[in-house]
């Protein structure tokens, strides 16, 4: 079975936001993390090279394959911001359509600026994904 690559590390969060050049996109970064801690109640830590994530669950799919991953998380990827959030939550029709301008695809939220957005809806939406990835939790944690 092929090695996951995205696994929890003890990389510094504040050094990678660091590395973000835009202040504007850097800010952004810095409304997101705080965000995600505030609504989880767990602190940042990268998985791989650029990925914030918060919290950890185990997963065993039917096909036998398992891993680790964090509960919910982000990237300031090039294009636009990319939140983890998995499909149950993005599946959320009432929330999402009171979120803003966003995408959507493979369980993941894109947003190009955060004032296109409403954060108060995209709080409920960390919040849902996390509590989604709690019970999907096969480690027993």
């Amino acid at each position: 079975m092929a090695e996951l690559k995205t696994k929890q590390n003890d990389d510094s969060v504040e050094t990678f936001l660091n590395t973000i050049v835009d202040e504007q996109r850097r800010a952004d970064c810095q409304v997101i993390l705080d965000l995600m801690k505030q609504a989880t109640g767990e602190e940042a830590k990268m998985w791989g090279a650029a990925i914030i994530g918060f919290g950890k669950y185990h997963y065993k799919y039917a096909s036998g394959h398992e891993g680790d991953s964090s509960r919910v998380g982000f990237s300031p990827r090039k294009k636009d911001y990319t939140l983890y959030l998995g499909y149950a939550c993005l599946a959320n029709e009432p929330l999402m359509s009171r979120l803003g301008k966003h995408k959507t695809g493979k369980g993941c939220l894109y947003i190009k600026k955060l004032s296109d957005i409403d954060l108060a809806v995209l709080r409920e939406l960390v919040q849902l994904a996390y509590a989604h990835r709690a019970a999907m939790d096969v480690s027993g944690a």
